[in-house]
């Protein structure tokens, strides 16, 4: 009994301890709410008032620099380890906190240079955007100033320097990374061609279907009657392009770049996509135009956006910003609403440079903690960054592969853009801004109050050497720098698709192929678009209704989990001839099937376990992924297989389709019935897949990683609507819809916003994901200005104090 007393006494100082670290951990790391507070560099009076979910309503009286230094001042208070995170990625100094392990994500990031393409934006900007850049900046500093730093830097011991106006656009040029590169793509185009001949291409990739839904009609193309960019045919662009192998030792350079890269979370895959649509007042119950966005990315922890509302005298806008970025990225203003997805022309392309190219080399200096620094000799063509050398070309001269990419090139205006859509008033303004963007190439679609509604999609898309009938070269496939392969301008702003007020009110993106074949510049090749299960489910459902849409009718549509790839296999899928009991009773099971994915369907669980079988088919032939050269078709490529009795399905235990469909059936059961049981009727989706949000620094560490990762069951599968593809291997949703709005034009109080975890990055805090379970259940909150709607609220009170501003 002592021996029971004295276990019990231990337990309760043990808890009372955790407790009081609890607190503590709370009180220094949380930001403060409510009060008043003076901070030097304003030129008056900011209040910020929070509202029940932690979104920040903040008012600004004398200016609109002070509105943009109170959102720097909050996104530190509420998210500072996530911009220092981000930042350290662009600047490529992680290993300098993180240790060695990070040292070649450093040098990916450093031989690429996404810091110094940042550092010449900054002069390039205008005048209006450089004021409103170094008040955010004094903002985040003032916050770094209260000394109350999150639980990393505490943890790394460690303490973040000063934030400048270059940290506040380099991530811009990650996710400029993420969104617009498909140089993965030209490494896999060279091995299929090598392995499988050219031909083999258009079935690893496939080309966008005939007769598919494109974002415009070619009615709809509103362009000048005379194109100064080049014309490509429809028979050139689709025709398979011929490129330059690479040797083995420059590829593996390359690839452990791209592992690099996908370790920081940005990797092509299947599958990963955004929705966007907006519709006109002739289909509303309202007669005003509702505009809807979802965009999907890789799901983090905390959450990649941040909400707010940010108003000074003439900046007026609440959507999605993202913490160490100033201004609102998707949302609206008083009298416009805008939403983006990805474009994904090709804007990336890898030369071999000539023996002996003229190089410009630099030493670049990674601190690594605990151990002695590395110095990285650094090189650029006239193409940009040198990203591999080998001389085990044929003629055994050492050569450079350089990467020419938008993104990368000096004077990139895009944050003029941004700040110009947080200020525009009607479709004039709106495209004036647009006219600024660079990357990366963005659908936006746009309406406002007066009830127009538009499309335009910007960017920076080079002009290629060669085009016209005689054109040989699409940028899918390596190429020599010659005089034959150059980028000699870019498609001009005007030659851009963009419609304004189309005929059917109506505009559907879904990264799916932008414009018809008579679209004559050129944008990328008939393999760059996303597959069109999303666009045409969205189609489906708003063309379907047969009443005027009501915003509830829009939030149905971007939480829709029917499987149009489900509808596509189905008949290939059904006529299998299983092995054994446990697929004789899956396949039964699917019979019948309406091909929702809701948590509670064991069909999903059946289709999506069997879809990741079948989406390997090619690694017998390609490699395995695990070795980096191997290939995961995506749900087209499979249909494709399946339709024409396809190559890829012969291997291993496999002559026909039909062979690699009842193997393919036997191992997702088999994986199945391991994970879940041998109960086909008690494999519910949603105890199979789970959103999984991680911390980038510490979601890997095993001890810890619970205090910050989080997930959740979720329903969705992939190429639904509410895209929820499971990753190969755990059944994870890693991408996923990040943010939703849904912009009601009539009444823009009557707005919704929801992120999927929740405004806070501190994990023992109260908002850290409060929002998850309401945007897995597709609720949402008021995007709203009208405090009537912020529920219950606290508010801080900043005041200026001395002058100055702080830097």
């Amino acid at each position: 009994m002592r021996l029971l007393r004295g276990f019990g006494w231990f337990l309760f100082a043990l808890l009372l301890l955790v407790f009081a670290g609890v607190l503590y951990a709370r009180k220094v790391s949380n930001p403060l709410l409510s009060g008043t507070l003076p901070l030097r560099g304003l030129s008056g009076p900011v209040s910020v008032t929070r509202d029940a979910w932690g979104v920040p309503h903040i008012r600004a009286q004398s200016s609109d620099q002070d509105a943009l230094y109170a959102l720097g001042f909050v996104h530190a208070q509420d998210r500072l380890w996530q911009m220092e995170f981000q930042r350290r990625i662009a600047q490529g100094r992680l290993s300098e906190v993180l240790g060695e392990a990070a040292l070649p994500q450093d040098k990916f990031l450093r031989t690429w240079g996404f810091y110094r393409a940042a550092q010449t934006a900054l002069p390039a900007l205008s005048a209006r955007s450089r004021s409103l850049i170094s008040a955010y900046t004094a903002g985040v500093n003032a916050a770094i100033a209260q000394d109350r730093l999150p639980l990393e830097f505490r943890l790394l011991r460690f303490r973040p320097e000063r934030w400048t106006d270059v940290d506040s656009i380099a991530w811009s040029k990650l996710l400029a990374y993420d969104l617009g590169g498909n140089w993965d793509q030209e490494l896999t185009g060279q091995h299929v061609v090598s392995k499988l001949g050219a031909a083999a291409l258009g079935s690893v990739f496939p080309p966008y279907p005939a007769g598919a839904p494109t974002i415009l009609s070619s009615q709809e193309l509103n362009l000048p009657t005379s194109l100064s960019s080049p014309q490509w045919p429809g028979a050139v662009q689709n025709r398979i392009q011929t490129g330059m192998t690479l040797p083995a030792d420059a590829l593996a350079q390359l690839k452990t770049q791209l592992a690099a890269a996908a370790s920081l979370g940005f990797a092509n895959v299947p599958g990963k996509g955004s929705n966007d649509w907006v519709i006109g007042g002739s289909r509303t119950a309202s007669g005003k135009p509702i505009l809807a966005d979802d965009p999907h990315l890789a799901l983090s922890a905390p959450m990649l956006w941040y909400l707010a509302d940010v108003q000074g005298p003439t900046l007026h806008a609440i959507g999605a910003t993202l913490p160490g970025l100033p201004g609102v990225v998707i949302g609206r203003n008083d009298q416009v609403a805008w939403g983006v997805t990805n474009v994904n022309p090709d804007v990336q392309d890898l030369f071999v440079e000539a023996p002996g190219a003229a190089l410009q080399s630099r030493t670049e200096v990674i601190k690594v903690k605990g151990k002695p620094d590395v110095k990285l000799v650094v090189q650029e063509s006239a193409h940009g960054p040198v990203v591999a050398r080998s001389s085990q070309w044929n003629d055994k001269e050492d050569r450079a592969v350089s990467l020419e990419w938008t993104a990368l090139k000096g004077g990139d205006t895009t944050f003029d853009a941004f700040f110009g859509l947080n200020y525009a008033r009607n479709w004039q303004d709106f495209t004036a801004a647009l006219s600024s963007y660079v990357a990366p190439a963005q659908n936006f679609v746009y309406a406002d109050t007066a009830g127009n509604i538009g499309y335009y999609a910007p960017g920076k898309v080079p002009i290629r050497s060669g085009g016209g009938a005689a054109a040989g070269w699409d940028g899918s496939l390596p190429v020599p720098d010659d005089a034959a392969h150059t980028w000699t301008g870019y498609i001009p702003f005007a030659e851009l698709p963009h419609v304004y007020n189309p005929a059917d009110g109506l505009v559907v993106t879904a990264n799916n192929k932008v414009v018809p074949d008579s679209y004559k510049p050129f944008l990328g090749n008939i393999r760059n678009w996303a597959e069109p299960f999303r666009a045409e489910r969205i189609l489906q459902l708003l063309n379907g209704k047969g009443q005027p849409l009501t915003v509830a009718d829009v939030a149905k549509v971007q939480l829709d989990t029917v499987s149009l790839v489900w509808q596509g296999l189905q008949p290939y899928l059904l006529a299998v001839q299983p092995r054994d009991a446990l697929s004789t009773q899956a396949l039964s099971l699917l019979r019948g099937w309406d091909g929702n994915e809701t948590m509670t369907s064991v069909q999903a669980s059946i289709f999506e376990g069997w879809l990741m079988e079948l989406e390997n088919m090619a690694q017998d032939e390609l490699g395995s992924g695990k070795s980096g050269s191997g290939v995961t078709l995506n749900s087209l490529a499979v249909l494709n297989q399946l339709k024409t009795n396809g190559a890829l399905c012969r291997g291993p235990g496999a002559a026909t389709c039909a062979e690699l469909l009842s193997g393919t059936l036997t191992r997702a059961t088999g994986t199945l019935a391991a994970r879940l049981g041998t109960d086909p009727n008690r494999w519910a989706w949603g105890d199979l897949h789970h959103s999984f949000s991680k911390h980038g620094a510490f979601g890997g560490v095993g001890a810890i990683s619970w205090i910050w990762n989080r997930g959740i069951s979720t329903s969705g599968g992939t190429n639904t609507v509410d895209v929820a593809r499971p990753d190969a291997g755990t059944f994870n949703q890693t991408h996923a819809p990040s943010y939703r709005q849904i912009i009601d034009l009539s009444d823009m109080n009557h707005s919704l916003f929801i992120g999927t975890l929740g405004q806070g990055g501190n994990p023992i805090g109260s908002h850290y994901a409060d929002m998850q379970p309401m945007w897995r259940d597709g609720r949402s909150i008021p995007m709203s200005t009208s405090a009537a709607d912020w529920g219950r609220t606290q508010t801080l009170e900043l005041q200026p104090q001395g002058g100055g501003t702080q830097k």
